[in-house]
């Protein structure tokens, strides 16, 4: 019998269409709105001094862009701004929509890039359901010249790859996005399959044009403010860095845990902004017993991903019986856990990790406990791996697999395709060892000691134990097991920073209807009257920030408290 299904998805023009009737059907329909009430300016709401404001979409495919980014263009066109959109029409050689599940053939993508038809498939619909707005769409071709397509050839072809990843352009980090897109790409930490070379050069390429693009764009225009997703990879983080060197306010954006919120940052990314935000801004809120309760019982849920859109683990399993049989740990003995995190993912310059990377950081850890006997190492790989939207096709379970064929009978390796509850299993632990990963925020809230050697968030918050060295780092494992668990007051303190991270960082839009199909969510309002100031806390949050440059922080403390997660 014939697998219709196993069929569609080996043939790339079958895929293609399905990518395009994906995309022409997943823009949001403003047609429909806009058609009784166009957008246009509120009596009364004047943005300061008329700002001009660039949306910086990029790419059109990405449907969680497209939806939130026209939402803000329409609230703050209603707000008095001048709002412009920024849409590749084909134009890069290389770019974030692409990945190597979509892209497959990767000898085929480093020669000649994504496919016409891919191009076209998300370009297009974006391009009519923006223009539907009344708004000025710029085009990648509309500004970039012969000589800038010479140039990024000349540079991407002659560079040493070696050099590719470090290489700036007029302080532009352009190698650094370069080879996070091609990471990304892969779905993997390193670069080693046979044309990943000539697809690192052709996001180089991409970045060199995006940079051209945005510069020129933005010396026509003179735009106040831009706002776009994520902040990294091509041409995002190409853009965001263009812009913030000619001093204009950059806003970056991504979809956040809990169901219809979302973090904002200014400035730089969220990977960046969240590790450096001055502890001020939470630390001293009010603290009340309902706040208290909110928070316990949202991180209750967290277990089951009950309140969440983006939640790694199905079904999971909690008993202990289930976590000693599985994993072979003896539970009278300490042990300590070590979270993992998808390697591919963000993969960015951050001064104060000691190590270079998650893999480094792993495998020292394991030699580091293969001279302590007298503890038990449980190293969780994360779920996402076989679970997130891009799965990784390099593991973490292989590469320690490649640096000790044997395991340290010390060393307990749980698994991503695994049931057990994350939660639980370091609930067992005398303390957690952790690198990238936001589930340091949650464990110090459980009382559990975090050490931190890479680029989690809960560091510099005075919550966890962070080593910025690799002999810092040596000196906190020589020292474990912990004495006891996190006291009191730092539960505490740790509590007010989860309240802020998940209540405050990030903001509701509680309009939105959530979908099954991508990207999870919709614009359930029927009428633009809808998103006018005072209509939507969360949303006058978002447009203040982006007019007025104030703190994307909501006031959830003013909100009434119970023990609910909402």
């Amino acid at each position: 019998m014939i697998d219709l299904k196993a069929l569609l998805k080996k043939s790339a023009v079958a895929r293609t269409l399905i990518q395009q009737h994906r995309l022409r059907r997943g823009q949001p329909k403003w047609a429909n709105i806009v058609r009784k009430e166009p957008v246009h300016v509120v009596g009364g709401m004047r943005a300061p001094a008329r700002k001009k404001i660039l949306i910086a979409t990029g790419g059109g495919g990405y449907l969680a862009a497209t939806r939130i980014e026209s939402l803000l263009a329409v609230a703050l066109t209603q707000r008095g701004a001048e709002c412009h959109v920024l849409l590749c029409d084909g134009m890069l050689p290389a770019c974030l929509q692409c990945n190597i599940d979509w892209e497959r053939d990767e000898r085929r993508y480093a020669k000649h890039g994504p496919t016409r038809a891919h191009c076209d498939a998300c370009f297009r619909p974006a391009f009519n359901m923006y223009s539907s707005l009344g708004l000025r769409v710029h085009r990648y071709s509309d500004v970039l010249s012969k000589e800038d397509f010479e140039s990024a050839e000349a540079l991407s072809s002659s560079i040493p790859a070696a050099e590719i990843s470090s290489y700036c352009d007029n302080g532009i980090p352009l190698g650094e996005q370069a080879m996070a897109g091609a990471l990304r790409y892969y779905a993997r930490a390193e670069l080693q399959d046979p044309y990943s070379e000539g697809v690192l050069r052709r996001y180089l390429r991409g970045a060199k044009l995006a940079a051209a693009a945005t510069a020129r764009l933005q010396e026509r225009e003179g735009f106040d403010a831009a706002v776009l997703h994520h902040g990294i990879y091509v041409p995002q983080g190409v853009t965001a860095a263009v812009l913030k060197q000619r001093n204009v306010a950059i806003t970056t954006w991504h979809v956040a845990y809990r169901k219809k919120t979302f973090i904002f940052s200014h400035g730089d990314t969220y990977h960046h902004t969240l590790m450096d935000e001055p502890v001020e801004t939470w630390l001293n809120i009010p603290w009340t017993p309902g706040m208290e309760r909110r928070i316990v019982a949202y991180l209750n849920s967290r277990w089951h991903g009950t309140d969440d859109w983006i939640h790694f683990h199905r079904n999971a399993v909690f008993e202990s019986e289930a976590f000693a049989k599985e994993t072979g740990v003896d539970l009278s003995k300490p042990s300590i856990g070590m979270l993992t995190n998808v390697m591919w993912d963000a993969q960015l310059h951050y001064p104060a990790n000691a190590f270079h990377n998650m893999l480094e950081w792993a495998l020292h850890t394991i030699r580091q406990f293969e001279k302590r006997p007298n503890l038990q190492l449980v190293i969780r790989v994360h779920p996402a791996e076989i679970t997130g939207t891009i799965p990784s096709r390099q593991r973490i379970t292989d590469e320690i697999a490649k640096a000790f064929p044997s395991l340290p009978p010390n060393v307990f390796i749980v698994p991503p395709e695994s049931k057990l509850s994350t939660y639980a299993l370091m609930q067992h632990c005398n303390g957690v060892i952790i690198y990238g990963t936001k589930t340091g925020v949650e464990l110090t809230s459980m009382g559990i000691p975090v050490i931190v050697a890479g680029e989690a968030w809960i560091r510099n918050k005075g919550l966890s134990f962070d080593a910025k060295s690799v002999e810092q780092y040596d000196r906190m494992l020589d020292e474990l097991p912990f004495p006891a668990r996190l006291p009191k007051e730092t539960v505490q303190r740790a509590r007010r920073y989860a309240y802020h991270f998940f209540f405050r960082r990030m903001i509701p839009l509680e309009f939105l209807g959530t979908v099954k199909q991508e990207p999870g969510f919709e614009i359930g309002i029927s009428s633009l009257e809808e998103l006018l100031p005072g209509k939507s806390r969360g949303l006058d949050v978002i447009c203040d920030g982006v007019l007025f440059g104030s703190e994307y922080v909501y006031p959830a403390e003013l909100e009434p408290h119970d023990a609910s997660c909402q």
